[in-house]
């Protein structure tokens, strides 16, 4: 887990309410920015990362299912919690399909913000470096569906951004990258976020298989198609969290 105080974004089109919840998470220990509009939001998530956003489901302009929309192309390590007071209707079961991790009932209850928001930054951090984008998508939807929280990235470029930002505890990293080699990123994530655990994934099995005195320092090995239940038994090992 990251050393960092979990910072938290608090998006609503009432400015007494971003108020409130700012005040009272920040007496907690979080770092957190607020926003009244999707293209502000939009605005803060583009200059920094925020473990949690609490969205409102019901604002002018972009609603709080179009903003996790855009949040979750930007910031896909970031848990979306929606907050609304039509917490029944298709727009927040839309949002719980699209990915977000709860709805909660306006008006806000303090203890269950902070009930959701302690379970969200607990969730095992795992970083996804891969360039099949779709694969990467599949992927975090399965591993969002089981209580982990993905960053996605695509290059070596932007998984090195993704280390400066955060810590993580797991990297799945696949073997042939734009930009560089999966190896070598293994070993660069050890250097720079040294609690990291490292999974190598490839469907060249053979090539691993030649290369294997180069990855001493790899925890665990998947081979592409992948055996999803196998992946996460294999991440719960290294981050010692229990199936959900």
């Amino acid at each position: 887990m990251s050393h960092k105080p979990p910072s938290i974004l608090v998006v609503d089109d009432e400015p007494d309410i971003c108020a409130n919840l700012r005040d009272i998470l920040s007496e907690f220990g979080y770092r957190v920015d607020t926003a009244t509009s999707g293209a502000s939001a939009l605005e803060l998530v583009d200059r920094g990362n925020y473990d949690v956003a609490l969205l409102d489901l019901k604002m002018p302009g972009m609603s709080g299912v179009e903003l996790f929309r855009e949040i979750k192309s930007r910031s896909s390590g970031t848990v979306a919690v929606i907050i609304s007071a039509y917490a029944s209707t298709s727009s927040a079961e839309e949002a719980l399909q699209a990915g977000a991790w709860q709805i909660l009932s306006k008006p806000v209850d303090i203890a269950q913000v902070m009930q959701c928001i302690d379970e969200a930054v607990n969730q095992p951090l795992v970083m996804l470096v891969d360039d099949d984008e779709d694969l990467c998508d599949s992927l975090w939807d399965v591993l969002r569906s089981q209580g982990i929280r993905v960053k996605l990235a695509h290059n070596v470029a932007s998984a090195n951004k993704a280390l400066q930002d955060q810590d993580y505890q797991v990297a799945i990293v696949d073997l042939k990258l734009p930009g560089g080699d999966g190896l070598r990123l293994c070993a660069e994530i050890r250097e720079m976020n040294p609690g990291a655990k490292t999974i190598l994934v490839t469907g060249f099995r053979t090539e691993l298989e030649q290369r294997a005195g180069q990855y001493s320092g790899v925890d665990a090995t998947c081979y592409k198609p992948f055996d999803v239940s196998e992946l996460l038994a294999t991440i719960r090992r290294l981050t010692n969290a229990q199936p959900k």
